[in-house]
């Protein structure tokens, strides 16, 4: 059985880890009862996991975050639905697969569910562009979402990619218009959407398909500006000071949800969800379910006007240099 890529971090795990494989086997290869000792090794090892990923830093959250194993929307899309259809193309000759999309039904609620999707290995990585979209994903997610517009169908977004495909040929072909029209649209959606960044929310081209009435955030995602490599360098001229720049982005869950900018941090499986695909899924099912019932006890005018405030509210801070530290925006 192939090992489990292990980040710098998780190296004190390692010998433990070495350890619990031996007794396995001696289990299996002698009649020797080992399970008391195994018992115990598992327990430590849980322990010590649990100590170094409720302390890490914006930096290593971001190792999280990019995980090769860590789950992406297609794995998330069939734990949480009892039923799904991928739907292809933008109906303008592009079927961008860096951004995946269809029907789906969970229980008896009918939904349309899309996201990036990054690639397992080099090989699927390269297909999906690591998940970096084209203005033809962009323009196939808006197809799907006026799709569940007209069918009133609430919307499930699955945030995953380092930002949007940045190469000429896209620039060429729209980029910035496709993720443009995309903001502007989303707020007009006579429908719930519920938003979640399942990974890495990388620039515009998370926001992309980020306007959301409710947006979640697991544990050890990030969500950014710029990638804290981009911002070092922009900065310092000097790449290697990322997480320098990953401290100051405010990149994590956590002071996303005190700068009021996402609702709900969805706690992690020890290890991250890359450890537990599983338990993450049916952490992120009820979270969906229990906003969309919030949502849909909403009038369509209520809602539209709820996620306009929503966003109009982000850009407001507290002036330290005013006299009354007036609000601005």
């Amino acid at each position: 059985m192939a090992r489990r890529p292990l980040l710098d971090f998780e190296k004190p795990l390692v010998e433990l880890e070495e350890q619990i494989d031996q007794i396995r086997q001696l289990a299996k290869d002698s009649e020797v009862d080992v399970s008391q000792q195994l018992l115990q090794l598992e327990t430590l090892a849980t322990r010590r996991r649990e100590e170094i990923f409720s302390s890490l830093s914006p930096a290593q959250k971001i190792q999280v975050a990019r995980h090769p194993q860590r789950p992406s929307t297609l794995d998330y899309i069939q734990v949480i639905t009892d039923e799904w259809f991928e739907l292809h193309g933008d109906r303008r000759g592009s079927d961008d697969r860096a951004l995946v999309g269809g029907v789906g039904r969970i229980g008896d609620q009918g939904v349309v569910l899309l996201g990036h999707q990054k690639g397992r290995d080099t090989r699927e990585n390269v297909a999906r562009n690591f998940g970096m979209a084209s203005p033809g994903g962009y323009r196939k997610a808006m197809r799907l979402m006026d799709h569940a517009d007209r069918f009133r169908l609430p919307i499930i977004s699955f945030i995953d990619t380092p930002g949007a495909y940045a190469g000429v040929l896209a620039e060429e072909q729209g980029q910035g218009e496709a993720i443009a029209v995309n903001l502007r649209e989303m707020f007009r959606l006579r429908v719930p959407i519920v938003a979640t960044v399942i990974g890495e929310g990388g620039s515009g081209g998370a926001l992309g398909i980020g306007v959301a009435d409710r947006l979640l955030m697991f544990e050890h995602s990030v969500y950014t500006v710029a990638s804290p490599e981009a911002c070092a360098s922009i900065l310092w001229r000097d790449a290697a000071k990322a997480p320098v720049a990953a401290a100051a982005l405010k990149i994590t869950a956590q002071d996303l949800l005190q700068l009021g900018l996402i609702d709900r941090i969805l706690p992690e499986p020890s290890g991250g969800n890359h450890w537990s695909p599983l338990q993450a899924g049916q952490t992120l099912k009820a979270a969906i379910l229990e906003q969309l019932q919030e949502l849909q006890a909403l009038s369509e005018t209520e809602l539209r006007q709820g996620r306009y405030q929503k966003y109009r509210r982000m850009g407001r801070f507290l002036d330290a240099s005013s006299p009354e530290g007036a609000l601005t925006s």
